[in-house]
């Protein structure tokens, strides 16, 4: 299934994988002359990719579609990994999203939420479409925030990451983290760049933090997946926990997150510790739709 292509954000996207690429990377052979723009010109990626510069030129203006062997060329030329290429054929309309986006806020799935409660000693978050978090449980809550005190049509993992400063002294790794956070955002977005939901928390993250502006536009992208976590916690120290994704059957854009740590541990120990001391989450702070 094929679907309409996003030009503008597919130029816009060879344009900032072509800035980031060096000529010695690309297998240009080097010259001492000066170079009047970052990365690769686009005679040269058009040179490489065995195409006309002027065509190369209206891709990346959003004024051309390409076809899926030139942009499987494009892809090798600009060095592109799988979630890239991914992203890359997505937006040409080569493949289709997931599922379609929508711009209303979606409510988390029973099911969901029933695998939330069930875990006690485990953080487990519902992200849904454009990083908003659905629900949360309760070791979820203990180890980050509040996050029932956020307005709902607030609570986005992207926007808290930039405007919570409890989370940025959370995490030991914050800025790695919060440029991962941008570069799945920017993913999710392949599935409606012109969603209005998404086009607004842009907007505002892009006014009120020069990181995140500057993360946006060089247009890096990733699928979630699994890794560690480092918190500093301040009733239990520091913690190292591994990240793992699940995703929902019946609504693949719900993503199941849970953190978890490896038994025998300290970071486990503190997790034993910290769930003794809690009460149970209330039901409005778990995403109840």
């Amino acid at each position: 299934m094929r679907h309409e292509p996003s030009l503008e954000e597919l130029g816009a996207f060879l344009r900032a994988r072509r800035a980031q690429l060096s000529p010695g990377t690309a297998g240009l052979p080097h010259s001492t002359a000066p170079r009047r723009v970052p990365g690769l010109r686009r005679e040269e990626v058009a040179r490489l990719a065995a195409i006309s510069t002027d065509y190369y030129a209206r891709l990346e203006q959003g004024r051309v579609q390409a076809s899926e062997a030139v942009l499987d060329v494009l892809a090798q030329v600009l060095r592109l990994g799988g979630d890239q290429r991914e992203y890359l054929l997505t937006l040409a309309g080569k493949t289709a999203p997931p599922t379609e986006g929508r711009s209303t806020r979606q409510e988390v799935h029973p099911q969901m939420r029933r695998l939330l409660d069930d875990l006690t000693l485990t953080a487990g978050f519902v992200i849904g479409h454009n990083t908003d978090l659905l629900a949360w449980n309760a070791m979820a809550a203990a180890l980050v925030m509040d996050f029932g005190r956020i307005p709902e049509e607030e609570r986005n993992y992207v926007r808290m990451v930039f405007t919570e400063p409890a989370i940025r002294v959370l995490y030991r790794d914050w800025e790695a983290m919060a440029r991962l956070a941008v570069s799945h955002l920017r993913m999710d977005s392949r599935r409606n760049p012109r969603d209005p939901r998404l086009t607004a928390l842009v907007e505002e993250l892009s006014a009120v933090d020069p990181q995140f502006r500057l993360w946006w536009t060089s247009h890096d992208v990733a699928a979630r997946a699994g890794g560690t976590r480092l918190l500093r916690h301040p009733v239990v120290g520091d913690l190292a926990l591994e990240r793992s994704t699940f995703m929902c059957a019946e609504d693949p854009r719900q993503q199941l997150v849970v953190w978890t740590a490896e038994p025998g541990t300290p970071t486990s120990d503190a997790l034993r510790y910290l769930a003794s001391t809690m009460g149970p989450v209330p039901e409005a702070s778990r995403g109840a739709g």
